[in-house]
């Protein structure tokens, strides 16, 4: 057993071995098997959380999903973001010859070898990456995108020493400093939040003797917080939404409509009618600009065009949902799609290839371009007060 990456922790009256994993390490699944069949505990926890435990479990989960729900829901990013990790795990596991994952599956079975009790003990990773998406700002939604897309592109010069890097940071942590910038907000709830989880989840699930699988990187987080008060109620809870969230909601679309009444009372109708047109142009274009990008249909980009002028002065409605509900009816994708989903998500090429993430790449890229068109609206539509 290789001590330097198994802890022995207490609290009350168990006993607890956390295992700290790389998440694409052979030699973590080996660690994982031996010290569950050796120890033989009550209790075998988990870094899973329901949905991702039934997304590994069930492979006809996604053909159950509901494409409009999504889109209505507000939960593309999500989705697509969910994807994108499993996409980055797929590609390393396959450069290294092993499969993602593997020592959570491990652990599921030596669990049931032992007759020992499955606990799922991370936090839902909708509500993680809900929060996550909720607390960052759009400049920074931007680059965290771009930052995920260029940086699939180095994953093919990965080594397999690599993986102990791997072991010290979560899988898009580790991404994420490889482009080299700093996401405060993503740290604090992608990782800091879900080491707060953990600990309280592994101390507190059933059983007087526990093995606890989890990502290395997560081990120093949960140790830290180990003996310390918990809020999960908090953790489990979407952030209310601040001030300025509103203000952008509801504040931005009635300035853009105060400046072209002021620009018609003060200026003259021939400078509220180029304000007019700015803001249709800024707008139409970085929309369709933002669809084109995810190679939407080009009825989906002319939707796109159409809409974003409209929406982003009605806060109820977005252009990403308007072409992604028209990208859902023209491309009409199939049972086979879903069934080619896990294979496709593992080259970037088959993000764009795959009718589902396609459509879900046109909602992201048409929300995100139709945002940018009402910030570059603005200026050009002031000037005319000059």
């Amino acid at each position: 057993m290789n001590t330097s990456e198994v802890t022995r922790l207490s609290y009350e009256n168990k006993d607890v071995i956390l295992i700290g994993t790389a998440h694409v390490s052979q030699q973590s699944a080996d660690l994982v098997k031996q010290t569950i069949e050796g120890e033989k505990p009550d209790t075998v926890c988990v870094e899973l959380c329901q949905s991702r435990y039934e997304s590994i479990t069930k492979k006809k989960k996604w053909q159950d999903t509901d494409l409009l729900k999504v889109i209505r829901e507000k939960k593309a990013f999500l989705l697509l973001s969910n994807l994108m990790l499993s996409y980055f795990q797929k590609r390393i596991g396959k450069k290294l010859g092993i499969t993602p994952g593997e020592e959570i599956m491990q652990a599921v079975a030596s669990a049931k070898t032992v007759g020992a009790g499955l606990y799922l003990a991370d936090r839902d990773i909708r509500t993680t990456l809900s929060r996550t998406w909720h607390m960052m700002k759009l400049w920074t939604k931007i680059r965290l995108l771009t930052g995920l897309v260029t940086s699939a592109g180095e994953i093919g010069s990965i080594k397999e020493e690599d993986v102990e890097e791997l072991k010290n940071k979560d899988m898009l942590e580790f991404f994420l400093s490889e482009i080299g910038e700093s996401f405060p907000e993503i740290k604090r709830t992608l990782i800091d939040e879900r080491d707060e989880y953990l600990a309280y989840k592994i101390r507190t699930a059933p059983g007087e003797k526990i093995v606890a699988v989890v990502g290395a990187g997560h081990v120093p987080g949960i140790r830290t917080h180990w003996e310390k008060p918990v809020d999960i109620d908090h953790l489990e809870k979407m952030p209310p939404k601040g001030k300025f969230s509103v203000f952008f909601k509801w504040g931005i679309p009635a300035l853009i409509i105060g400046i072209i009444v002021l620009g018609f009372f003060m200026v003259g109708s021939t400078a509220g009618t180029d304000m007019i047109k700015w803001w249709i142009l800024a707008n139409a274009i970085l929309a369709g600009l933002g669809a084109g990008l995810a190679l939407a249909h080009p009825l989906t980009v002319l939707s796109a065009v159409v809409a974003s002028p409209i929406t982003s002065l009605n806060p109820m409605i977005a252009a990403g949902w308007v072409a992604g509900l028209a990208e859902v009816f023209l491309r009409k994708p199939k049972v086979i799609d879903f069934e080619r989903l896990a294979e496709d998500i593992s080259s970037l090429k088959g993000f764009w290839r795959n009718k589902i993430t396609r459509i879900l790449l046109v909602v992201v890229f048409t929300n995100l371009g139709s945002s940018l068109g009402a910030f570059v609206a603005i200026p050009l539509m002031v000037r005319v007060f000059g």
